[in-house]
């Protein structure tokens, strides 16, 4: 008799799952870890099958065929989900088309190829963004100055900039660490490869990579960048012949007409910007907000998110989806970004509106796209060097991690145009 009622119950559950067609990832508050639902995301596409993006729909749920395999894997990396029938995902599609609700679906088709251009040796801090991959199991490459010259980038379709300083002043760092073991064999690293590399400083080289990311964009790359790899980018482009490092740095003076030489026309999001031409200064231009211009506070530090037309703007929706529009401010080497010193055809996603800084930005090249985000590490408001790296397991719900995750999958939407 017990036999029998496991067989029935297991006969039960079979027809039940075969009648189930579909798999959905709630992204709102009943999700138990947000983090790693962006993983099971790149699974799924890894696994040559597709997932539909519910943009705006509970914090922009995911939604895919129903099969075991996905199931296991949900429960084993402790995902929350819902196995729903089909008549209960057209329902939901049905109320998703609505013209009167802000909902779309967005198809992900295939997952992206990452890279992280970051130094081979160790850095005394962590890249947020590696740790959330890690964290998330979704697979890079690390790349730097030798793959971005001998042509690697045209492999991928993403690369990540973090704690980059690529105006050649070693994150200006001189004055506070120029005798520390890390800084002096950073130094020595750099040199050699701007030599190895037929270049006489490293600001020449660090320009020639910024150049061959530049065209990585406009041929169709997706280019997500944080920290100081955002305004030092955009500075180096601007100063492209123009010697803004000071003997420290490259061996000679730097140009005292340097500033009035800047071509912002260069530059992808930032104009008008004032170089800090102080080298003892851990600042490179006036694009960042200091903590005494922000006049905040970690308990009172946030910034929020815009909502845009799912079906109508599809691209910055995409990079906001989150479970909540209001999210903790933290800091880097550079926090935020003022305002009125962004090009005006550049997309403002997030801000402080009372301090006029804003902290998530995307901007359009060519046939590609890059976004720039303000700050060192969402879970960490105030990162020093040589402090431990965050561990997401007590962050599995971070929206300021979710960001960064929103990008990873970015690459992988069926294309559709933007209609604003």
């Amino acid at each position: 008799m017990k036999k029998c009622a496991t067989l029935l119950a297991l006969f039960v559950l079979t027809i039940s799952l075969a009648a189930a067609n579909s798999i959905f990832i709630p992204m709102d508050g009943k999700q138990a870890n947000h983090l790693k639902a962006y993983g099971i995301a790149y699974w799924i596409l890894k696994s040559e099958r597709e997932v539909d993006w519910l943009l705006n729909y509970r914090g922009g749920s995911f939604m895919c065929q129903y099969h075991p395999a996905i199931q296991n894997e949900l429960v084993v990396r402790g995902v929350s989900f819902e196995i729903i029938s089909d008549a209960q995902a057209n329902q939901l599609i049905t109320e998703i088309a609505s013209p009167a609700l802000n909902y779309d679906i967005m198809k992900l088709e295939k997952y992206p190829r990452i890279a992280v251009y970051s130094p081979k040796s160790k850095q005394p801090w962590d890249d947020a963004v590696t740790l959330v991959l890690t964290y998330a199991e979704i697979p890079y490459d690390v790349i730097f100055d030798d793959e971005v010259m001998n042509g690697a980038l045209p492999k991928y379709d993403w690369i990540h900039l973090h704690h980059e300083d690529f105006t050649g002043q070693y994150g200006k760092f001189y004055a506070q660490f120029n005798n520390y073991p890390w800084y002096i064999e950073q130094q020595k690293e750099a040199e050699d490869l701007a030599r190895k590399h037929g270049f006489h400083k490293v600001s020449q080289l660090k320009l020639a990579v910024v150049k061959k990311i530049k065209e990585f964009i406009t041929g169709g790359g997706f280019l997500f960048a944080m920290c100081s790899a955002t305004d030092t980018y955009d500075i180096a482009l601007a100063a492209d012949g123009v010697d803004i490092c000071e003997r420290m740095y490259d061996g000679d003076p730097a140009d005292p007409q340097a500033q009035s030489k800047l071509n912002y026309e260069n530059a992808l999001a930032f104009t008008d910007f004032k170089l800090v031409r102080d080298p003892y200064q851990y600042e490179f231009s006036d694009i960042d907000n200091q903590p005494a211009e922000r006049g905040l506070r970690q308990d009172n530090d946030y910034f929020a998110l815009f909502e845009f037309s799912a079906k109508w703007d599809p691209i910055p929706t995409m990079l906001t989806q989150n479970h909540t529009q209001v999210i903790q401010g933290f800091f880097g080497q550079t926090t935020g970004f003022k305002r009125d010193l962004i090009k005006p055809d550049v997309v403002v996603m997030a801000e402080n509106k009372e301090i006029k800084e804003a902290k998530y930005i995307h901007g359009i090249m060519g046939k590609g796209f890059w976004t720039f985000y303000g700050g060192h590490d969402p879970e960490d408001y105030q990162h020093q060097v040589g402090e431990e790296p965050t561990d997401l397991n007590q962050h599995p719900n971070s929206p300021g991690y979710r960001l960064i995750l929103n990008n990873i999958l970015f690459p992988a939407a069926k294309k559709k145009k933007q209609k604003t």
